[in-house]
C-alpha cells in the first residue's frame, strides 16, 4: 500500500510540474513564456487554434489537480490514523 501512496504522490507532483508549463505557455497581456520561443502575439506557439486548446486542456487539467489534493488529503488521513507497525501497550504502574 505504501509503494501505491508513493506512486501517487509522485504522479500528483508530475501533474502540477505540468499543469504550471501549460499556464507559463500560454498567451498573457505581456506574450508569457511564448514569447521565449519566438513569437510575437499574432503567431501562435504550436498552431492557429492554440489558446483555446490550451485553456480547455489547462481547465481539464486543474480540475484533476484539484481532485488528487482531495483524494491525497483523504488517503494520508487514513494512513495516519491506522496503525502500520505492532501494537505497543504502556503499562501504568501503581506508585
Amino acid at each position: 500500500m505504501t509503494f501505491l501512496f508513493y506512486t501517487a504522490i509522485f504522479l500528483f507532483l508530475l501533474l502540477s510540474v505540468v499543469l504550471s508549463l501549460v499556464i507559463l505557455v500560454q498567451e498573457s497581456k505581456s506574450m508569457g513564456l511564448g514569447a521565449s520561443f519566438g513569437g510575437d502575439p499574432g503567431e501562435s506557439l504550436f498552431g492557429t487554434s492554440t489558446a483555446a486548446v490550451l485553456k480547455k486542456f489547462t481547465a481539464y487539467l486543474a480540475v484533476i489537480f484539484m481532485a488528487a489534493c482531495v483524494l491525497l488529503s483523504i488517503w494520508s488521513g487514513s494512513i495516519g490514523r491506522s496503525p502500520k507497525g505492532p501494537a505497543i501497550q504502556l503499562e501504568e504502574t501503581a506508585e
